[in-house]
């Protein structure tokens, strides 16, 4: 049980306190309701770059991180498809240094042509490195591109489709973001660690009470357009070994079939006894070096992926492969497959691993930051996901193994063709 109260500023910033007396430290986390699915396909990685000119000061902090750390603290950001999120965890009787700052870049970022031109360069280095020098990393972009509809914002990856885009973005642009998305109206802000309810809800009214509404409208995303038969796609790279990946649309975040997506690549893939490590890396024959099963964790119509990684590079290897991984995955559609001891198993593994990471307060404020931006108790996570039974299993894995389209791309090395 995660103990905690919340607040709502008249400006519609929403407060969550938990105070935890077993640290001397605290976490302060700034989660933004906005990601890249707010931007259009003529010009995408705004959203990221932006998080970066987010640290390049405000109207009274020349050097953000330099504050942060003269308090003893550290800082950092994230930014997905659909949230942004800034944090700085500090020794507690310093928590106010993190307001100050927080609230200052929430009412007044530096938007100056020299931050944006110095972080440019930053993020298109960073899309270099991760998507173009690394194995696999575009694996993401041939994916979302053959998922989604072109006009749809998931569509793309977060940090852009292009270092052509991120390096024609304006002042004005990012002014334009900034003001179209950034307000209290539209974030949460989330505190662990030893500090009273009473400082952190009085801190809150001094540095972020004043801080006008910007009257933000949520968006309304396009029709996904997922494909309406399977799709397969050859790409060649500088990479190891071939990778095999299928990808599934599936129900959007909330949904009792969202829910049992999510437990159904437990059972296929979480830990050493998990089906598809113990048939086919243990059990098999040495066709897969590696394979597991993830869900894109979207809000919106998201997808499943099964991925592997082989050990041969033909064209009969991976069709093999591919025949094996869909085996597995259709064999949950039978009633009676997964047993209710199965399902417990993965319910208790769930439950293991979100009680021990969240123990630290950091990773704390940040599941209570979430939880209230989706309009949950964080204290129903569990329950909510135990609630899924054999029968949506049986039915959730027959809807998206049997019944949907799915988006298939293998990664060859240049060698392999």
């Amino acid at each position: 049980m995660i103990s905690f109260e919340t607040l709502t500023l008249d400006n519609g910033l929403k407060i969550i306190s938990n105070r935890d007396p077993n640290t001397a430290r605290a976490a302060v986390n700034v989660l933004y309701d906005t990601g890249s699915r707010d931007e259009t396909r003529d010009l995408t990685g705004v959203a990221h770059l932006f998080e970066h000119v987010m640290f390049g000061g405000s109207a009274h902090v020349a050097d953000y991180s330099a504050a942060i750390e003269a308090a003893g603290g550290s800082d950092n950001a994230w930014t997905s498809n659909d949230y942004t999120n800034f944090y700085e965890v500090l020794p507690a009787v310093n928590i106010e240094t993190a307001f100050w700052l927080e609230s200052d870049r929430m009412l007044s970022p530096t938007l100056s042509e020299e931050v944006l031109d110095v972080q440019r360069r930053v993020v298109t280095e960073e899309f270099k490195q991760q998507c173009l020098n690394r194995p696999y990393g575009d694996l993401g972009h041939h994916l979302r591109r053959l998922l989604y509809d072109s006009a749809h914002p998931y569509s793309w990856p977060v940090i852009g489709l292009e270092p052509a885009h991120i390096a024609r973005i304006t002042r004005d642009d990012a002014r334009h973001w900034f003001f179209s998305h950034y307000g209290p109206d539209n974030a949460v802000l989330a505190v662990s660690g030893n500090v009273d309810h009473d400082r952190v809800f009085a801190l809150a009214e001094k540095w972020f009470g004043d801080i006008p509404r910007r009257g933000i409208a949520p968006r309304r995303l396009p029709d996904p357009g997922f494909p309406r038969a399977d799709v397969t796609e050859t790409v060649t790279g500088a990479v190891p070994a071939i990778a095999v990946v299928i990808a599934f649309p599936m129900a959007a975040y909330g949904s009792r079939p969202y829910f049992a997506a999510d437990t159904i690549t437990d059972i296929l893939s979480a830990g050493r006894s998990s089906r598809l490590y113990r048939d086919l890396i243990i059990g098999g024959d040495g066709l897969f070096s590696e394979v597991d099963a993830s869900i894109s964790g979207s809000r919106h119509e998201g997808f499943l992926m099964l991925n592997a990684r082989l050990t041969d590079n033909s064209d009969s290897a991976v069709a093999r492969a591919r025949d094996l991984m869909l085996d597995r995955a259709r064999r949950l559609a039978v009633p009676g497959d997964v047993s209710p001891a199965e399902l417990e198993k993965t319910f208790n593994r769930f439950e293991s691993l979100f009680n021990f990471s969240n123990m630290g307060y950091q990773t704390k404020a940040a599941s209570l930051a979430m939880a209230a931006m989706l309009g949950e108790d964080i204290n129903d996570t569990v329950t909510r996901q135990r609630a899924t039974t054999l029968a949506d299993i049986a039915e959730t894995a027959g809807t998206i193994f049997n019944r949907t389209p799915s988006v298939t791309v293998v990664y060859k090395p240049l060698s392999a063709v």
